[in-house]
Parts: C-alpha cells; structure tokens; sequence
C-alpha cells in the first residue's frame, strides 16, 4: 500500500482529548521516546525494534485506552506487540500500564498507520487486531472506514500463514461492511462455525475495553471476527 496513493482523508478522530496532568505529561516526555517507533526505527527484521528476540510479532491498529494491547503483553511475555494509537489520551493511558507493570514487550507508534505498514516486511506479523474501530456512520465518510479493499490487502500481506486478523465492532452496519469486503477476499477465511462465534467474546480476548462497555450500556450486542490467513497455494502446470 503505497502512501502516496492513499487519500488526504482520516480514518481516525480527534487526536486530543481532556488536557494532560502534569503526571501524564511526564510520562509523554519521559516514556514515549522509549518506546515509541517511527519510520525510521525499522529493519528487515521487526524483532529488532525490542529489546529482546520475540517468538511472534502481534499488531494492534487503535488500541483506544489499551486494555486490549495492555492485557495481551502481560498474557503473552515472549510475544512483541506494537500498538498504534493516535490519539494522545490513549497513548498516556498505554504508557502509564507500561510503566507500571514494566512490560516489555510494546512498543507504540501515535500517527497514521498508513505511514507505517509499507515498512513491514511480508509475512512478519502472526495477529492483527482492530478493536471497535471508527465506524463512521453516515454514508458520506463511509470511505473514511478503516477496512477498505487496500487495507485488506495490505493485512494479507503482512500475516504469515495461519495467521489471524480479529476485528470486533458494535455496529451491525460496519460487521456487514468488513464480512462483505474479507468474506470474498482469497486470503482469508472466516473461522466461525456457529452464531457463538461471532457473538461471544472469547477467551483468549481477555478484557472488556472501554467502548465494548459503553455498547453493552446503550443495547449494542458486539461481534467477534476472526478471519484466517490462508496459506498460499503455489501453481502447477
């Protein structure tokens, strides 16, 4: 996914919210140099970016508050995860789990995602996830959504073989739209095989994050999805 070919428009919000305490500010500057990756951080290998050699690299686009990202390094030690989130408020939120619990096995990225994943190497992830991302309700910035044809592509081809995309949402529309778009896309195949697989939230997703609360609080059951990245199949005269 070429980023010049990529258009101006967002599909992320508003990148600061309530102002930052003093506290919260000292994590920022103290911190996020840290752990924080850019551009030019990479190498043809992404185990480089930790301090350690880890067993699988795992991606969060939009980890909001970072239960999710949080949750799944503290499970999973010998895994690198490397969250993207820019919205300022989320980032202090990730920061300040980081320092307390001394994980790690993180590190944060708080721009466009777009600008960062032509740098991966093929094939270099193990899971994406993207947790109840922007759903952009009305019809004129509906191209705003974040799981265009492009970037389906762009996930098939950073997921190895057996790899897992997993996408949650509360809104029945958007599940439509992403099922319409993966469900025919050769990569990848959806691995439910009951209406409890998309519809409870399974165990190896370990917490409830802020926005799959707030949907349980206005009526909005959440579906689950995981869709499996298919192993190429090479051709033969």
């Amino acid at each position: 996914m070429s980023r010049e070919s990529v258009p101006a428009y967002r599909f992320y919000g508003r990148r600061k919210g309530y102002r930052l305490r003093p506290s919260q500010k000292c994590l920022i500057d103290q911190f996020l140099p840290r752990f924080r990756i850019t551009p030019s951080s990479f190498t043809e290998d992404l185990r480089d970016l930790f301090s350690f050699s880890p067993e699988e690299i795992w991606l969060e686009i939009g980890f909001g508050s970072a239960e999710h990202l949080l949750s799944q390094a503290r499970l999973n030690p010998l895994c690198g995860l490397i969250g993207v989130e820019p919205f300022i408020n989320g980032m202090v939120k990730a920061l300040s789990g980081i320092e307390a619990e001394n994980l790690e096995n993180i590190r944060i990225y708080d721009g466009d995602v777009r600008d960062l994943l032509p740098l991966f190497p093929s094939g270099s992830l193990t899971r994406i996830f993207t947790l109840f991302p922007d759903p952009w309700p009305k019809a004129r910035h509906q191209k705003r959504r974040l799981f265009s044809s492009e970037m389906i592509d762009e996930c098939a081809r950073l997921l190895a073989p057996g790899g897992e995309l997993r996408i949650a949402s509360d809104i029945s529309d958007y599940i439509d739209w992403i099922l319409r778009r993966i469900y025919r896309h050769p990569s990848f195949r959806w691995q439910a095989c009951c209406a409890r697989d998309w519809r409870v939230r399974p165990d190896d997703w370990p917490v409830v994050t802020r926005y799959e609360a707030k949907a349980a609080c206005l009526g909005r059951p959440s579906s689950y999805l995981c869709f499996l990245r298919e192993p190429v199949v090479p051709f033969c005269l």
